[in-house]
């Protein structure tokens, strides 16, 4: 399972792939930062943000995207261009089949270091323990991107796999009551 991590941002936008490697071991497979210039147009920073992330997903052929949860910040503009990085994002995987999963800022954290309110050294130091790494990627957006790949591979998959239980089972209850009801 490759899972490929997007930290959102307009100016700088981290990229991560992790991949799974035997039962509980995670590998590196590739990481980066897609630039735009803050001083170009919203839309051609939206443009080149779509181009590069196409670029990526063509590359690498993800199992899933996660991608970091927008939440309100003290900051507006800052929260508005994160949250139309992660739309690119989000529009993108779906357009092209990948499956997408959303994690928060606190999620990802309490993956990664057991603690929701880890500070981005924290999260750094246990990517770079995870992953087997000699020391974290920069910038940053790289490292909280590799975290997120890691996030989804720790809790998606046992999230998909309670979805999938369930809904087996909503089935089966479906299918007793059918039956009942025959009777």
């Amino acid at each position: 399972m490759r899972v490929l991590g997007i930290d959102p941002g307009l100016t700088r936008c981290g990229i991560g792939v992790v991949e799974r490697a035997g039962d509980t071991k995670l590998r590196l497979i590739d990481c980066g930062v897609i630039r735009t210039d803050s001083h170009s147009p919203l839309h051609e920073r939206l443009l080149l943000l779509d181009e590069s992330l196409r670029e990526w997903i063509s590359k690498v052929e993800p199992d899933a995207i996660a991608v970091e949860r927008v939440f309100s910040q003290l900051n507006v503009k800052t929260a508005m261009a994160t949250g139309q990085a992660a739309g690119v994002a989000l529009l993108l995987a779906a357009k092209v089949g990948v499956p997408i999963a959303l994690h928060t800022p606190t999620e990802v954290k309490a993956a990664v270091t057991g603690s929701g309110r880890a500070g981005k050294d924290q999260v750094a130091k246990m990517v770079v323990r995870i992953l087997e790494l000699k020391e974290a990627p920069k910038p940053v957006d790289t490292t909280d991107a590799l975290a997120l790949a890691i996030c989804h591979h720790w809790r998606g998959m046992s999230s998909d796999k309670l979805k999938d239980a369930a809904a087996k089972e909503k089935s089966r209850l479906h299918a007793l009551r059918g039956a009942k009801a025959k009777r």
